[in-house]
């Protein structure tokens, strides 16, 4: 099943925990998925999905199963 992300991801108060990007998933995130396409954007060009903990691997395996490089990066608690 593909991963819904929610619209407006962007956090706009800097103390504002990220939303883990799943959905309907409402967990403070903490890990950043770091990917790209590399179909279509440039080495620079790089995206970012928020994970809780349960979503982590889901989120990805869907992004690796597509041979998307992916970063996973441990935010700060």
């Amino acid at each position: 099943m593909r991963p819904r992300l929610k619209q407006n991801r962007e956090v706009t108060d800097r103390d504002e925990a990220p939303v883990c990007s799943a959905r309907a998933c409402r967990e403070r995130a903490r890990w950043m998925l770091r990917w790209r396409n590399p179909k279509l954007h440039t080495p620079e060009r790089v995206k970012e999905w928020a994970a809780c903990d349960d979503h982590l691997d889901h989120l990805r395996e869907f992004l690796t199963r597509r041979r998307f490089p992916c970063e996973t990066v441990k935010l700060d608690d």
